[in-house]
């Protein structure tokens, strides 16, 4: 019999070969689906043609720098069919765009002008991405004549327009960049330019180098002909609107939803969201991005605003910007006064969020009042007071002696303390009369006392009640002396008495 040491080592090899197999069988699937595909036989007959990969990467970097192409096998904008017919168009319809004939009113959706508005408003953020990856080749190019340049300018059009004013020439103090620098910029290029360790470049790359340039400003110029002709024709297109959140930004949303009537229909919550970009185009992590954002949110109205109030802005634009597309839409404010109305509403909302909330006023003090105040009296209080007032016993109940057990009182199966109300049991407790209860009767109505008649011979008497005789007219004199007489019969000698039976 095989051990489980035996049986494990078994289970292993054969799951090692299944393995195997399986490798081997998705690679041969793979081999028939690339022979059967003739795109991926083109490009490897690409590949065999070109140099190979590990000589590329064995090549030093400075190599691959040399051996790069021109600026135009980066950048493909002004290589587009597209491109060129959009610009064009613009030029053509700014050339009829005249003092004598200018436009009357607004291009229809249908119309060619209004679709040439939206497609060239929807370029800029290409061109956007083009000047990035020529600054990048502007970049590459220059580092080996001044590497820290890189750092100091991060704008790339102002990198684009220093590095062709600089050139290839050794001194760079003497440049003159006041038209494109601040001062201090200039001080501190100038600065570290005597430091640094870049070299004069070759006429090769200087040329590559100048032509990178050439095109970021290229692009850059033509950016602000399609801006600049897109806000005139929004004045037209949507009046409202462009006075609510301004000409670019009222482009690039009427861009994002497919044209003024298209954008009517969305809410006013999802306008917020529209141009929102999930990616960052720097390449940093996205978790600092704002969240829901979009065109509106990037807008100068909006970017005024401190960082706290920026949603609450974003909102109230939005809510504004879909009203005034309903009514560039309608038409029934072709001048735009209702879109100047919403954009004041907006503007004073704006300052009631801005405003610090108002300060808490101290109140004085009340006067205090001189003398004691007036309070509720009379017989019913009084009265009221004496029925609940606390008795003597009652407090003596409540109080304890020092080092003396408590005596108790069991009720059942209870049993209550009597504290020092204890000695005072064989004690006659008489309420205390209170002198303002007392009613002082006049004396005309006081009774007044007569003698007594002939049967009791002027003698009080008093009436008792006797288990015997019932009630009895008794005598108190006689009665007290016939009790002082039995008291000296037996006490009037200071000793007892003998009682013979």
């Amino acid at each position: 019999m095989s051990s489980l040491a035996d049986e494990l080592a078994a289970d292993l090899d054969f799951s090692d070969d299944q393995a195997e197999n399986s490798d081997d069988e998705q690679q041969q699937q793979e081999e028939e689906e690339h022979k059967n595909d003739p795109m991926d036989t083109e490009q490897d007959q690409k590949k065999s043609l070109s140099p190979s990969s590990s000589s590329s990467s064995s090549s030093s970097p400075s190599q691959q720098e040399h051996t790069s192409q021109s600026v135009h096998n980066v950048c493909h904008f002004f290589q587009n069919e597209q491109t060129k017919k959009t610009l064009e168009r613009i030029d053509f319809f700014k050339s009829k765009d005249n003092e004598t004939q200018k436009l009357s009113r607004a291009p229809t959706e249908e119309e060619e002008e209004y679709k040439l508005i939206v497609n060239a408003n929807s370029m800029t953020a290409d061109i956007d991405g083009e000047i990035q990856v020529v600054h990048k080749f502007i970049r590459d190019h220059y580092a080996l004549r001044f590497p820290e340049l890189e750092s100091l300018i991060l704008n790339p059009m102002d990198y684009a327009r220093t590095v062709k004013a600089i050139g290839n020439t050794e001194e760079i103090s003497t440049t003159d960049l006041k038209s494109i620098l601040p001062s201090a910029t200039i001080m501190v290029i100038s600065v570290t330019a005597t430091t640094t360790s870049g070299k004069p470049l070759s006429d090769q790359e200087w040329k590559m180098t100048e032509e990178g340039c050439d095109m970021a400003l290229k692009l850059d110029a033509a950016k602000k002909k399609i801006i600049d002709y897109v806000e005139s024709r929004m004045a037209l297109v949507a009046p409202n609107m462009s006075n609510v959140v301004g000409s670019s930004t009222a482009a690039k949303l009427l861009t994002a939803a497919g044209g003024l009537s298209a954008f009517c229909k969305i809410p006013a919550c999802n306008v917020q969201v529209l141009g929102n970009n999930k990616k960052t185009n720097t390449g940093f992590s996205s978790a600092s991005m704002e969240r829901h954002t979009g065109y509106i949110y990037g807008s100068d109205m909006v970017l005024a605003v401190p960082s706290d109030l920026r949603r609450k802005a974003t909102k109230i634009i939005a809510a504004k910007c879909v009203l005034a597309a309903r009514i560039d839409v309608m038409n029934t404010s072709p001048t735009g006064e209702a879109g100047q109305k919403m954009r004041v509403d907006i503007d004073q909302k704006i300052e009631k969020l801005q405003e610090p909330p108002p300060s808490k006023n101290t109140k004085a003090l009340p006067v205090p009042d001189e003398g004691p105040k007036k309070r509720r009296g009379g017989k019913r209080v009084r009265r009221q007071k004496e029925a609940y007032a606390m008795t003597e016993l009652r407090a003596a109940r409540n109080r304890m002696a020092f080092g003396e057990a408590e005596e108790e009182v069991e009720y059942g199966d209870e049993s209550e303390g009597l504290g020092m109300a204890a000695k005072q049991l064989g004690k006659i407790r008489a309420s205390i009369a209170d002198k303002r209860n007392k009613v002082k009767v006049p004396k005309k109505y006081q009774q007044k006392t007569y003698g007594s008649s002939g049967i009791t011979s002027g003698l009080a008497s008093s009436l008792a009640f006797t288990p015997v005789q019932g009630i009895e007219l008794i005598d108190p004199q006689a009665q007290a002396e016939r009790a002082k007489k039995a008291n000296e019969k037996y006490f009037g000698d200071g000793a007892f008495s003998i009682v013979k039976k």
